[in-house]
């Protein structure tokens, strides 16, 4: 079946050019123009990814992504023209999964396409003790309630929850959930590391899944059977 790629840009020309590369790589396309048109149009057509411009007339990127991530974990793709708008990005925790800063070459947009579509492949749920977690739609659950996680921090809690009881420092948190080596500090892994206890908590107040090794980093152990 034929994936389709909803390119949310204002300069038509180069969502042109998009759509052409991308058509060319054997997608179908839809493109918006307009902020205010794009939520309704993603629950229409229910794309496979969407590739968000920032900046755009009608309504702001940063609204559209919040609002796509209350009822879709599909792939998004933001783009901005300006590059410090990269910590602004991240800091907000906005659920995107790639963010790609123009000038970029089409090709390149196509290439990151293709690798976030890849990682979005369904994969089946994996479940220890009372946890479960969903790949596919980045969803956790502790015995059927929902921990609603952000991306980046489900991308954490799976990372670790693949390796129980291996500790990894901040740097090797920080390549596997940056794998693009964009620039953050070791308190924006504390940040999403204390968020997503506090979840966990909120849900499992006896479990302590996520254990901090002073001096070291952090580690997972599997749920206690009660």
């Amino acid at each position: 079946m034929t994936q389709t790629i909803m390119i949310v840009e204002d300069e038509e020309k180069l969502a042109s050019l998009l759509g052409d590369y991308l058509k060319q790589s054997g997608f179908e396309t839809v493109w918006v123009a307009n902020g205010t048109e794009v939520v309704p149009r993603v629950r229409e057509k229910q794309p496979d990814l969407v590739l968000l411009d920032l900046m755009l007339p009608g309504r702001d990127g940063l609204e559209i992504c919040k609002e796509i991530r209350t009822f879709s974990q599909l792939p998004i793709i933001m783009i901005t023209a300006r590059v410090e708008e990269i910590d602004r990005l991240l800091g907000l925790e906005l659920g995107a999964d790639d963010y790609i800063c123009k000038p970029f070459s089409p090709r390149e947009v196509v290439a990151r396409v293709k690798t976030v579509l890849r990682r979005s492949v369904e994969h089946p749920s994996q479940s220890s003790g009372g946890l479960t977690l969903a790949p596919d739609r980045y969803s956790a659950q502790w015995q059927g309630r929902d921990l609603d996680l952000t991306v980046v921090e489900f991308k954490l809690l799976h990372f670790l929850f693949q390796n129980p009881g291996r500790i990894y420092s901040r740097t090797q948190l920080m390549d596997r959930i940056y794998p693009d080596q964009r620039i953050v500090s070791d308190r924006t892994i504390d940040s999403h590391i204390k968020k997503l206890r506090k979840k966990i908590s909120a849900v499992a107040p006896d479990q302590e899944l996520i254990h901090s090794i002073y001096g070291a980093g952090y580690k997972y152990e599997p749920p206690t059977q009660n």
